[in-house]
């Protein structure tokens, strides 16, 4: 703060301070202001917080509100070498099968000399799927270059080097398995491969197969299915099952309603409309304090005047409390307090779920089809009600910034303007203190003179 370079010389005021006292009471429409701006910065961090929740409140009621989310279904088997995955249009359902084979991919060797002689001085060599379809691959120089062209042809076949007692192989493996995906050497280009015309030698090491399962084994109406892979995708409609090692003994896989899953879909919903709840309650309650005089102060909370959050509050609690068809969410395991307040109760959600899901359902969709509506009016992005009030919050928290900013001008240009006065004032006290003694002096010889 400034301080004048005559503060009190000549009148032996403490202008200084007397400007600042003067600055103190004129700034206070300013302090007011900053105060206020404080308190509604305070509002809208917390409004943008409630807003965040009523909008994951949104998300979990209107998932809870979705038919296909109560479709959600689980597998189980009795082997640990199936495993079963289910997706939407999975049904309820038990199948029973052996897995006599699963998929593999050719393994195959060759002699690096037996196919040069094989090749006859040809240039490159042809891989040939069952299918027809046919991959070139250049020679080259030497093994190496063989197994690096086979390699990169994009015949999905790898190809390795392997010297063993001064003699050297190739190594060739599927890079993908079934029965479609074996694969033949031939000598020249795949023009040259004509009908009848013997493959290059190769030894196998493994064949490449089809997985196989057999539906029903023992029975009648036993069936054999396929796959090039160790995944039946169209088996059991929405249900992927996937095999790893050969059963015997049959396999049985069960498919039911995954009642953790929807357990979890009407608790999770419980709980968001907790969490809202919750949080206007604690940022309305008001506090009580002491002060330094002994006195007790009741302060209210920042939503304590805010009735956009009271209408909030009451609006989801008669979506979540009112009955369905006349038939009350107690009786799902959705539990109203006295206070309010929402509890889930599992073990009754559960036993109801047992007893009746379509009832179950019913109940706990419709209440979150309408907490899906209170919550979207609520939080929209665009123009939800509370992101309308945050936006008009902050509004008017940009408009005092730029009236504090005025006042710090109008206050600056205050302080000079006394400073100026008080410092004019300490110049003509100056003047007529000289003045005075000046007269004195002029007085003080008449006297003499006269004497």
């Amino acid at each position: 703060m400034a301080t004048l370079g005559i503060d009190g010389l000549v009148s032996g005021l403490d202008t200084t301070s007397l400007i600042n006292q003067l600055m103190q009471v004129e700034s206070g429409p300013q302090t007011l202001l900053k105060t206020k701006q404080t308190a509604t910065t305070s509002l809208v961090t917390a409004l943008q917080a409630l807003n965040t929740k009523v909008s994951s409140l949104g998300d979990a009621a209107t998932k809870a509100a979705t038919a296909s989310s109560w479709q959600v279904t689980k597998a189980t088997s009795s082997a640990t070498s199936v495993t079963a995955t289910t997706s939407a249009g999975a049904s309820a359902a038990a199948l029973s099968f052996t897995v006599d084979k699963v998929a593999t991919s050719q393994v195959s060797l060759a002699s690096y000399d037996d196919l040069v002689a094989g090749l006859g001085g040809a240039p490159t060599l042809t891989l040939r799927r069952p299918d027809g379809t046919t991959t070139e691959v250049a020679v080259g120089s030497s093994a190496a270059d063989l197994a690096t062209n086979i390699t990169a042809s994009g015949a999905g076949v790898s190809a390795a080097v392997v010297t063993a007692n001064g003699t050297t192989r190739l190594q060739l493996t599927g890079k993908t398995p079934g029965e479609a995906n074996a694969f033949e050497l031939y000598a020249g280009k795949a023009a040259d491969v004509v009908a009848g015309q013997p493959a290059l030698a190769t030894t196998s090491l493994r064949a490449a197969g089809d997985a196989a399962i057999t539906l029903w084994a023992g029975t009648a109406g036993a069936q054999q299915v396929t796959s090039s892979t160790n995944t039946f995708a169209d088996v059991l409609a929405g249900v992927s099952i996937s095999v790893s090692a050969v059963e015997a003994t049959p396999v049985t896989l069960n498919v039911a309603r995954d009642t953790a899953a929807v357990t979890s879909l009407a608790s999770g919903l419980v709980g968001s409309l907790g969490v809202v709840l919750s949080e206007i309650t604690s940022r309305t309650t008001a506090t009580t304090t002491t002060d330094t005089d002994g006195r007790t102060v009741v302060s209210g909370g920042l939503f304590a005047g805010e009735s956009s959050t009271r209408d909030l509050q009451q609006r989801l609690q008669q979506a979540a409390s009112y009955p369905v068809d006349g038939i009350s969410p107690s009786t799902v395991g959705i539990v109203v307090g006295r206070d309010g307040t929402f509890t889930f109760d599992q073990t009754a959600f559960e036993a109801a779920l047992a007893a009746d899901p379509a009832k179950v359902q019913k109940v706990v969709s419709g209440l979150a089809q309408r907490v899906a509506d209170v919550a979207t009016r609520t939080s929209d992005k665009v123009d939800g009600s509370l992101t309308l009030q945050i936006a008009g919050q902050q509004t008017l928290v940009s408009d005092m910034g730029d009236q504090i900013a005025s006042w710090d001008v109008r206050l600056a240009l205050r302080r000079e303007s006394l400073q100026r006065t008080y410092s004019a004032l300490e110049v003509t006290l100056s003047g007529l203190q000289s003045q005075s003694s000046w007269l004195s002096g002029q007085l003080a010889s008449l006297s003499t003179s006269s004497s």
